[in-house]
């Protein structure tokens, strides 16, 4: 199974499908996704993913505060412990550090990201984590509030291999976007090439980030296909066997799904 790792559903750009999301996500169906992880990144967007994801078979949510949304409000640890409590919410997050965009609310990042480990220990589900410029304070934090049992990902990955091999050294999964396949990513394709199989996904994060040969445009869930099959020529095995194992290693950490 196909499996696209994390994509925001309630985000997408339908211009091309009149508006109609389910046209979008059939779309994605007849290319071979089977299932698509619809993350949430604000407190006002929860209910969206949500109501998505019971709408649809093939669809499950996360619920969560992006670091770069925190202010606009942070969850509670009881609030997200409840939330994860819902039958289609397999994951917490996106939460995480992001320096690149606003190092100045370092502070207040640390602050929710750390609330969002500690829930996702206590609700017994793996945390979905962006990482930008912040390799060590991201891995600090992991060590010191996450639950290795659960875990989690380390999404959009487009850091160093010594980040992500300390990464799952914590028991995280590293899953790749269509960054993989832009021309100027050759230090993304050597990780890729390390990366052990049993740890990787695959994702889109659309509406961002279209791998080649759409990028520019907006991206979908149907374009998960393109980064699937970069990432199984880099591996050096067949786009079935790809498929087969990020959609197993899918199924493994986000086991509600």
């Amino acid at each position: 199974m196909l499996v696209d790792s994390h994509c925001h559903l309630d985000r997408l750009k339908l211009n091309k499908y009149d508006g109609e999301l389910d046209a979008a996500l059939q779309a994605a169906r007849d290319r071979g996704v089977g299932k698509m992880l619809c993350v949430g990144i604000s407190l006002d967007n929860r209910q969206a993913v949500t109501e998505l994801a019971e709408k649809h078979d093939d669809v499950v949510a996360s619920v969560g505060v992006h670091p770069l949304d925190v202010d606009a409000g942070l969850a509670t640890e009881t609030q997200l412990v409840e939330w994860s409590k819902h039958p289609k919410v397999v994951a917490l997050g996106e939460t995480g550090l992001d320096y690149y965009y606003s190092d100045e609310t370092k502070e207040v990042q640390s602050k929710s990201f750390a609330i969002h480990l500690r829930a996702a220990s206590e609700a017994k589900l793996p945390v979905i984590v962006h990482t930008r410029d912040a390799r060590q304070d991201t891995l600090d934090l992991i060590r010191e509030h996450g639950n290795s049992e659960y875990a989690g990902v380390l999404h959009c990955f487009t850091e160093s291999w010594e980040m992500a091999s300390a990464a799952m050294d914590m028991n995280y999964y590293i899953s790749l976007s269509g960054i993989v396949t832009f021309k100027n990513a050759e230090e993304l394709r050597d990780v890729a090439r390390k990366m052990p199989l049993d740890r990787l996904l695959v994702e889109t994060d659309s509406p961002y980030l279209a791998p080649i040969p759409y990028r520019g445009k907006p991206n979908e869930p149907a374009f998960v296909r393109e980064v699937a099959e970069f990432v199984a020529d880099l591996k050096g095995i067949s786009y079935e066997k790809l498929c087969e194992i990020t959609g197993e290693n899918f199924h493994r950490l986000f086991y509600k799904a």
